[in-house]
């Protein structure tokens, strides 16, 4: 039975579902977005402690992803010229199709030490040099989205999604480690990002040609877009924190029972909320392994579908001017067919 706290607390559900699709705003700004909802859900389940503070205030630091983004961020702005100029040589000497495929591959593997963010901006970079016309850059960009989202899982590191996923799970019964997501997760995140690699590699084959520039939307970074965007991580993961404790009582009451197969496709959402979101809200000490393996893997494939499904999206539509429409005719149909084999290998392949 609804009690005015489940009601109040769907409705603030809703607005997180809502409020980045119907509101500019709010998509340009979705840390303090999701810090205010995460402070009123944290109130309205009377949740708050000193824990509760002290870990938000912490956990984006000890973790590890706010420091990486910063140091990797400033590797990257000042090493960027020569960053270019190697990867300009490399894809010059290299068959396109087998340089696509490495790009893909390790960016996909590497993002969860380097982090998705940077991984994105990598790519940003190549597709700068690469010799394909709009609709195979475009294609190549999205799919190579799909892997790093995937790969950057791996570690608490990589992205915000698994950040959240190994604090909420620290304690009993699960204990997660730094480890804990690369040995749940790895036997299918691995295989997923060299076959999303692999299909990027199909995908440049079209499309070639000569004159190679650079759109017009590149914009330099400065030293403050560095740090800003460092502030912009720590406050997001802060806010999915305080978010994910303050929805605990909706995910005990009325998710604990749903069976793994039912979290897969409901998390299908993530297709335009960015998976940490939803990692937040759903990911909690009382799931089983296998209910958190099935939601965690549609949370990581759903995130590539759309733009606002995950960081790397956001960056890579950004830079390279990549509209909703045609992101959605590649990541849609990929990303569904991906859902379906990793569900059939989840249930019905004898594979651990």
């Amino acid at each position: 039975m609804l009690t005015p706290v489940d009601i109040g607390l769907l409705i603030l559900f809703g607005a997180v579902l809502m409020g980045p699709l119907v509101s500019r705003p709010v998509e340009h700004n979705l840390e303090l977005f999701f810090l205010v909802i995460g402070v009123a859900a944290a109130t309205i389940a009377g949740v708050w402690r000193l824990e509760l503070v002290e870990e938000a205030l912490s956990e984006p630091l000890l973790k590890g992803i706010v420091p990486a983004v910063l140091a990797a961020g400033l590797l990257f702005h000042f090493g960027k010229a020569r960053i270019r100029g190697a990867l300009g040589a490399i894809s010059r000497r290299t068959h396109l199709r087998v340089f696509v495929f490495l790009l893909v591959a390790l960016l996909g593997l590497a993002s969860s030490f380097i982090t998705a963010i940077i991984a994105a901006l990598v790519l940003v970079e190549v597709m700068y040099t690469l010799p394909l016309e709009r609709r195979a850059r475009v294609r190549v960009t999205v799919i190579a989205c799909f892997a790093i989202g995937l790969g950057a899982a791996l570690t608490p590191v990589g992205e915000p999604l698994s950040t959240i996923a190994i604090t909420k799970l620290k304690g009993e019964p699960h204990h997660a480690g730094f480890l804990f997501l690369l040995q749940s997760l790895g036997i299918y995140v691995i295989p997923g990002v060299l076959a999303f690699a692999a299909l990027g590699a199909l995908m440049a084959t079209s499309g070639l040609r000569d004159d190679v520039g650079t759109p017009a939307t590149e914009v330099e970074a400065s030293i403050k877009d560095v740090l800003i965007r460092a502030l912009k991580v720590y406050v997001f993961v802060m806010a999915l924190l305080v978010l994910g404790d303050g929805f605990r009582v909706l995910i005990d009451k009325y998710l604990i029972d749903v069976p793994a197969q039912g979290l897969f496709w409901v998390n299908m959402s993530s297709a335009v909320l960015d998976n940490a979101t939803l990692t937040a809200a759903e990911i909690g000490p009382s799931l089983q392994l296998g209910q958190i393996k099935s939601a965690l893997l549609a949370l990581l494939v759903s995130g590539g579908m759309l733009i606002p499904g995950n960081i790397p999206n956001i960056i890579s539509a950004n830079q390279l001017a990549i509209t909703s429409k045609e992101w959605a005719r590649v990541g849609v149909p990929v990303g569904l067919v991906a859902l379906v084999a990793y569900f059939v290998w989840l249930y019905y392949i004898p594979f651990p």
